[in-house]
């Protein structure tokens, strides 16, 4: 009787033990998983840091351009003595003669491609004109006949030019670089300077700089074939060359006091 008195207290020590390695295994796994969270939570840490120092430079480099302009004269002033020289000051004019005659030359490559698309209208028209053929099929000759071909001719030839392309090409190259240094005038003057001064080449300066973009604005229409905006955009870009071209005294004038007023480089 003793020894089945003994042998449930021996059972009930084995299922102790056994019980026991699972519940420091129940211990150990939230131990387990703290490190995967510790590393989730320093990345997301890392990426937050990351985002701000992007932040922060985005606005350290944007405050450093408009630095110039929010500041006062000396403040300005203090800038490297090659932005404030005569080689930057000059830039802007020696590129803006190359825009006027990029200008000149982009609307002349249009006005070809605009009479390309005429000549398929003008050539039509013409064949309606032509005689009848007769019953068996033959038509009179006609004094049409050789005007047609020599619009049919000509037509190729333009073709042959890519002209559309080379207009796009000027175009982009005009809108890209004119806006740019347009605006880059008007920084190297208040550098040099510590103020800008109002007058006909700075507002003309301003209307060019409005009159690409307008024109710009304009393509989308006219590549499905809307032609009040083709007739616009070519107003506008010719108010736009007249305008450049009144600016070349003033701007020439400006050059005179640059060259006068500072030195190389």
């Amino acid at each position: 009787m003793q020894a089945l008195s003994v042998r449930p207290s021996v059972m009930r020590s084995s299922l102790a033990l056994q019980r026991r390695p699972s519940f420091r295994a129940n211990c150990v796994a939230p131990r387990r998983a703290l490190p995967v969270v510790r590393a989730s939570a320093d990345r997301e840490q890392k990426a937050e840091e990351e985002q701000a120092t992007a932040a922060a430079t985005t606005l350290l480099a944007a405050a450093g351009l408009l630095a110039p302009f929010l500041l006062d004269t000396e403040s300005a002033m203090a800038v490297p003595e090659i932005l404030k020289g005569r080689t930057a000051s000059l830039i802007h004019p020696g590129i803006m003669f190359f825009l006027f005659g990029g200008s000149v030359w982009a609307g002349w490559l249009g006005l070809q491609w605009r009479r390309t698309r005429e000549l398929a209208t003008i050539i039509k028209e013409k064949k309606a004109q032509l005689p009848k053929p007769d019953a068996d099929g033959n038509r009179p000759s006609s004094p049409l006949d050789a005007e047609i071909s020599a619009l049919e001719a000509e037509r190729k030839e333009l073709i042959g030019k890519k002209l559309n392309e080379q207009h796009n090409n000027w175009g982009s190259l005009l809108l890209g670089l004119g806006v740019t240094i347009s605006i880059a005038g008007a920084y190297n003057t208040f550098l040099r300077t510590g103020k800008l001064f109002p007058g006909p080449h700075l507002y003309a300066g301003a209307l060019i700089t409005v009159l690409w973009a307008l024109a710009a604005a304009l393509v989308p229409a006219m590549q499905k074939g809307n032609d009040t905006a083709r007739s616009l955009h070519i107003g506008l870009n010719t108010i736009n060359v007249l305008l450049f071209a009144s600016q070349i005294p003033t701007g020439l004038e400006i050059v005179g006091k640059v060259l006068q007023f500072t030195s190389w480089p």
